[in-house]
């Protein structure tokens, strides 16, 4: 067995007897739970929705998965299932939200004006985003977990319920086209940080 095999197999185990003690009503063990799971449900959201509302939607997934707890079938696959919660809160967003912006569009003018009267970086970082938020769903939500959440391939393995190989070739394939894409952008800082 693999150190990964065996560490998704200890969190799995873990993360199955914190869900029965939350169905039988300890708030403490949800509380783990979300201390374990909020950076994926942040990232599987912020790839999805506008980074202003991601923070309420990360409440709003753990609302809506405690009361339904007990429609869990398999204790084990907690994650996968809070991450399926989180996909269709999302989807749910869009629905609600009338004259919503759709997630391919680049990031509005104003906004990156606005962050770029606060710094360079800041404008950077919002062109990555939007670069990232344009790709395809398998490539976009691995690498905002690994990128913006921090997440090691393993551990968004584990976390989502994907395989290893899945995340390592979205990851890859995901980063290719990443490279790509911020390649055709200009971006003023990379000459102003190289001191061209």
């Amino acid at each position: 067995m693999t150190d990964w095999a065996v560490e998704a197999s200890v969190s799995a185990s873990r993360d199955a007897s914190l869900v029965d003690a939350a169905r039988r009503g300890d708030r403490g063990a949800y509380g783990e739970l979300y201390g374990i799971y909020a950076r994926m449900i942040h990232g599987i959201l912020m790839a999805r929705v506008p980074p202003a509302d991601v923070d309420d939607l990360v409440q709003d997934v753990f609302l809506q998965a405690l009361p339904r707890l007990n429609s869990l079938r398999d204790s084990e696959r907690f994650g996968a299932w809070l991450a399926a919660i989180a996909r269709n809160r999302a989807s749910d967003y869009y629905r609600r939200s009338k004259g919503a912006a759709e997630l391919s569009d680049p990031i509005a003018a104003e906004q990156i004006e606005d962050r770029a009267a606060t710094g360079a970086e800041m404008a950077q970082a919002a062109a990555i985003l939007a670069a990232i938020r344009a790709l395809p769903d398998a490539y976009r939500e691995p690498l905002i977990l690994r990128l913006v959440e921090g997440m090691t391939g393993p551990e968004i393995a584990a976390r989502t319920g994907l395989t290893p190989g899945s995340v390592r070739v979205n990851l890859h394939r995901g980063m290719q086209q990443l490279r790509e894409k911020l390649g055709a952008i200009p971006m003023k800082s990379r000459a102003e940080s190289s001191g061209a």
